[in-house]
């Protein structure tokens, strides 16, 4: 059986995001006249090579003139992600032409950054796989029967998994985080979680490894530079070196720097909890 691999940002998580390379754009491969395609296919500059961050949700809109799409991830505000002929695309596993993008679908995009925006290096549309990875927030755990149900990038999207007393658990994060136990009691809602599964006999997907990435009411230090910064909105996206993630962060006013110089690429440090939806900071303060 081919494995999908599958993957959701929810609550402000990636998984990597890093790389400053920088490549030209060049439209669609769908939009291009054909004498464009086989006279100049060789002079089509590669796909930026930075490490990838990994988004799942729902495309909403797709925009060919400018050769982007927009992204909705659960809990999130919409992200606009750019793509061209090297995007690769793919419907459960099986690599699709560009022109087999719709919006309404259900999918996980790996992109790198191109330049100071998002490039989609690969999307893959996603129905039911029983076998392969997902990463998510909990929706319901239930400890007597095993049964899990992971919400996506779309609320109503949920994923069911058994959770055998057998599956390998660990906590994923900063020291502080990862150095703590973990176990089936960490799967309450809201829980963020990156779980790889197997198809059981009866064919539903059995979890072997849980990795916990948070829990509510846990605290979080992130340290890095700014990617992105919303005053009006009061989010904040950071990189921090240390495991190259980016993370989401809702602050308000109050959190900011007394002399309110924030901005973007700037190195910061950051207090926060997480509530469950979202990390929520504490403290901000300029590094």
């Amino acid at each position: 059986m081919g494995r999908v691999f599958i993957a959701v940002m929810v609550g402000g998580l990636a998984l990597t995001l890093e790389g400053n390379a920088q490549s030209g754009r060049t439209p669609a491969a769908s939009m291009l006249p054909p004498s464009t395609l086989t006279a100049d296919s060789a002079t089509i500059p590669p796909a930026p090579n930075g490490k990838s961050t990994i988004f799942g949700g729902e495309i909403q809109d797709l925009d060919p003139v400018r050769d982007q799409l927009t992204f909705k991830v659960y809990g999130e505000r919409p992200m606009k992600i750019l793509f061209d002929e090297r995007t690769e695309i793919y419907r459960d596993g099986a690599k699709v032409h560009l022109r087999d993008l719709h919006p309404e679908e259900h999918a996980s995009v790996q992109t790198t950054l191109d330049g100071t925006k998002l490039f989609a290096v690969s999307i893959h549309m996603l129905s039911h796989s029983q076998e392969g990875e997902y990463e998510g927030r909990v929706f319901r755990f239930d400890p007597g029967t095993g049964e899990l149900t992971v919400a996506s990038g779309d609320s109503r999207d949920t994923i069911k998994l058994f959770v055998p007393k057998d599956t390998a658990f660990a906590r994923k994060g900063e020291n502080a985080f990862s150095s703590q136990g973990a176990g089936p009691s960490d799967l309450v809602a809201g829980s963020l979680i990156a779980v790889q599964f197997r198809a059981g006999r009866n064919g539903d997907a059995v979890a072997t490894h849980v990795e916990i990435l948070a829990v509510p009411g846990s605290s979080f230090v992130f340290s890095g530079n700014l990617s992105s910064l919303d005053l009006h909105a009061g989010v904040l996206i950071l990189v921090d070196p240390r495991d190259n993630r980016s993370y989401q962060v809702s602050f308000s006013p109050q959190s900011l720097p007394a002399s309110h110089s924030i901005h973007l690429e700037q190195s910061v440090r950051v207090v926060a909890d997480y509530d469950g939806t979202h990390y929520v900071a504490k403290e901000i303060t300029l590094n």
